[in-house]
Parts: C-alpha cells; structure tokens; sequence
C-alpha cells in the first residue's frame, strides 16, 4: 500500500468495535477520520463480562474515570476466579489477580513456601496473598501505589454503549447499516470499500474487522485461514442467561466444574450473569439449558441462548490493510476472562505499529508474530485447567486427563513438577498465575531450590511471618466491597444519556 492511512473504517460495533473506536480517536487526536459502522439489527454475543486486571491500564491510558464508567456499566470490582469441582469434586480454590508472597533474585516465594511447609511454619499458599484474602472476605478498597490489584465485572452492553459514547465526543461516525459486500482492490487484493445494504459504500484505507466470529473481512473477503485448538479445548458450546440479584455482589468471578461443563457466575450491581460452557460431544443443548437454570440463584431476566463456537485462532490477526480485532481474531473460551484484554491488546499493538507511511511487510509480520505469541501462551494456560485435574467421574474429564498438550505447555508442566520453577518467557501475560492455578489443580513440586535451605529455620519463620502480617495489616484496611463500591459512586456524575 503506498498511501499514508488516515481514513479507518471498523466493522461491527460491540465491545471489540467500541474498544478500538475509543482508543484510535484519543489517541491518535485529529490525524485519523474514523467511520464505525454497524446494525442494531445484528446482536452482539454479549457475555465477556468480566475482566483482568490490564483493562484498569486500558482505561488509564484514554483518561476514562473509573467511577464513571462502573456508575454506567453496573460494575462491580473483581479480585480473582474462584475455581469450584476442577481438582475434583468437593475441592475449590481461588486463582487471585495479586502476587503471592516475595520472590528472591533466584527463585520465587512458592520455594520458601514449601519448605515452611515441610517444617509446619507455612500455611495455605494463598495466605501470602492480599488479592486472595480479600477475595475470600468479600472486601475492597483502593490502596496507595496501586497496592490491590484488581479487575471489573461490567454490562457488556452498557460498556459497548459508554464507549460509543466516548467514541462519538472524539470524533467517530457511527453509520448505521449491513455490510453486504466487501470489495476489493484488483491490483494488490486489499479492501477498498465496504458496500452496505443501502448500497452506500464507506471506502477507506485501513479496516478493521469487529463482525465476530463471522469474520467478514479478515476470512470471508481475505481468506486468511482459521486454525482449530477444538483437540485441546473441546467445549464448543455455551448457554447464557441473566438473573436478578438475590444477594450483594463478591468481588470475584465463580467458574463451577460440571460432569461435561463449566459454569460462570458473574455479579453486577443490578444483576447476574450465568453461563455454561459445554461439549457437545458429551452434552446436549437442552441438557445444558436445564443444567444452568436448575443451578442458578434468582429469576431469570432473560431466555437461555445458546452460543456456537469454535476454540482457535486466525492464521494471521493482520492480513494486508485488515486487522483483526475480538471474535473476528479467534476465540478462546471465557474460563480465565481474556477475551477483552486481547481486544486490548490489539489495539495497543496496532497503535505502536502503526504505519508511518505505508504498510511494510516486515512490520505486518512481526506484529502477527508478537499476537500469535500472546494468544498460545493464554491458550496454554487455559488448558492447564483441564489437563492438571483429578477427576476421573465422568468420559469428558477422562479425556481432558488423558489428551495431548502443545509441547509448550507440556515443558512448564515438567518444569514445575520436577523443580517447581515457572519462567516468564518473553512478554508472556500470567506468572504468579501459573502457580496458584497448579497448585490448586493439586500439582505439587516434587522438590525446591536448595538456596533456600541456607536460610535458618528461625529466619525462615521470620521471613513467612513477616510476608502474612503485611498481608494482615492491609486486609484490615479495607471495606466490605459493596459498602465500598456505595460509596465510591455516590459522588459521581454520569455521563448524559
């Protein structure tokens, strides 16, 4: 391409269109004209209601008042996912967003807590956490130099609408339509114009591609390619439905392990969002409907809708003057929240690659290389969920136990059961992560590092001490988190409309 890119159009609305609409406009100011077009007639999947903790960098970095934004979207503060019936049936634990304990320049705190554990000086791992404690308490405050980590849960809905709206103050245009065609250029196959049902055409220079997993750019027009993970996630299938409210909302998400399931529980302020995400293989539709809705709490609001999908990810998230951005890009199922923080990611990639004048190969696939990179070592650390398990109950948890992993994952699975090291390698997201979710799922280092053996046991003891008062002392500071959250949005002035 060998014109400068000012003129964007996104296709499709949603959050993922809504999320690059409100970062290209701040960020890039004036320099870029921003077309979003999209049909109120065409739903939005709607269910990626809960976050991790980048999305409060997201927001920081378009000066988005946090206040603001929970008081439009109904949101509520996340601290982490509580994983019920996954180990095995009966055993539960919490995966918190914090990091749990201190880490010494040669290895990290759960080798210290293992040998306090031999000793009898440790108690249960997530002690040392302060975003796991004050998970399990059900409490939440801001604390100076961003001492909680923490995440949302929000109205997918209302969220696509506060951006528009943000979008719309910085100059997008929103054109309501279907896109009938794409049409492209016959000289070098990139998209030229995008022709709407009414038979307008919105050309550009750049697109972006938000139509979900109908992909009508970056697949149906380009044909970049789909690659299935199906063999290693093999749900396929999801039910949704929301319900009242019956009690205040905890600050974390609950993920249940069912016989050929898993079940999300996802608490607003004004409602609950429920889900089940099953294999079809082993589950019916109408045996996964009556499952969720004989194990939800409170009316439903809504119909159960189920939700078609295939786990896996586009060959290439950019491919010629297209980028990827949402479903449209791949998917991988909700169990760890990721789905907008590779929105996010994206995005903010696509800002820093941003083509000075024109298009260059090189750069294309080096950002290619880059997302590939980030999607396979999520999608690892989703299947971990499923292959590190003890259930044997049911044809569906036998086969997760008994499947073949990526050689990726199956290495860091070695390497913490033989030596109980996890090595962050490159820009990877979760660390602390890996452990607590490996631990939880009852895998226990065979042995730790010997440095820490040259620490007295009554150090030792000191140092675990130490590590849980602090956790103690700020747990103690801070409110029941929907006291806290009362409080918080009380002073706050909504956006008009």
């Amino acid at each position: 391409m060998s014109q400068a890119i000012k003129k964007i159009v996104i296709a499709g609305g949603g959050t993922a269109g809504w999320m690059t609409a409100a970062a290209l406009s701040k960020l890039m100011g004036g320099k870029l004209d921003i077309t979003l077009v999209e049909s109120e007639a065409i739903g939005t999947v709607g269910v990626g209601e809960a976050t991790i903790p980048t999305l409060v960098f997201f927001h920081r970095l378009l000066g988005i008042d946090e206040a603001e934004f929970l008081a439009a979207t109904q949101g509520t503060y996340k601290l982490g996912i509580r994983f019920e019936n996954w180990r095995d049936q009966g055993k539960d634990y919490l995966h918190a967003f914090g990091v749990t304990g201190q880490d010494c320049w040669a290895c990290g705190f759960q080798h210290f807590w293992m040998r306090g554990r031999q000793l009898g000086l440790a108690g249960d791992f997530g002690e040392y956490c302060l975003e796991r404690r004050a998970a399990e308490a059900h409490r939440f405050s801001h604390l100076p130099n961003n001492g909680l980590n923490y995440a949302f849960h929000f109205d997918a809905s209302l969220y696509a609408a506060y951006l528009r709206q943000f979008s719309e103050s910085n100059g997008v245009k929103r054109v309501e339509g279907k896109i009938d065609q794409v049409l492209l250029r016959p000289d070098n196959g990139h998209i030229r114009a995008l022709k709407l049902d009414s038979e307008r055409e919105l050309d550009g220079d750049f697109f972006i591609d938000c139509t979900g997993m109908r992909a009508l750019l970056i697949e149906k027009a380009l044909h970049t390619g789909f690659e299935s993970w199906s063999h290693w996630l093999p749900c396929d299938s999801a039910v949704a439905v929301q319900t009242e409210a019956v009690a205040p909302p905890v600050p974390f998400t609950r993920s249940i392990a069912r016989e050929s399931a898993w079940q999300w529980r996802i608490p607003l302020r004004h409602r609950v969002g429920n889900g089940l995400v099953y294999a079809s293989n082993y589950q019916s539709d109408e045996s996964a409907r009556e499952q969720l809705l004989d194990n939800i709490d409170g009316k439903p609001l809504t119909d159960p809708r189920v939700i078609k999908f295939q786990t896996g990810r586009r060959r290439k998230q950019w491919n010629k003057n297209c980028l990827a951005v949402g479903l449209s890009s791949g998917f991988l199922e909700p169990l760890e929240s990721t789905s907008i923080h590779l929105i996010q990611q994206n995005i903010v990639r696509f800002l820093r690659f941003f083509p000075q004048t024109e298009i260059r190969q090189a750069e294309v696939d080096e950002f290619n290389r880059q997302s590939d990179f980030d999607v396979e070592r999520i999608r690892d650390f989703i299947i971990l969920h499923y292959k590190v398990t003890e259930r044997q109950d049911t044809e569906f948890w036998r086969y997760c136990r008994q499947m073949d992993i990526p050689d990726s994952l199956a290495n860091k699975i070695d390497i913490f059961r033989e030596t109980g090291h996890v090595f962050r390698e490159g820009s990877e997201l979760f660390v602390d992560s890996w452990q607590q979710v490996m631990l939880g799922q009852g895998l226990m280092p065979e042995r730790y590092h010997p440095l820490v053996d040259t620490m007295p046991e009554s150090e030792l003891a000191e140092f675990l001490a130490q590590i849980k008062g602090n956790v103690d002392k700020n747990l103690a500071k801070l409110k029941e988190h929907n006291e806290y959250l009362d409080k918080f949005l009380s002073g706050t002035t909504r956006r008009a409309g």
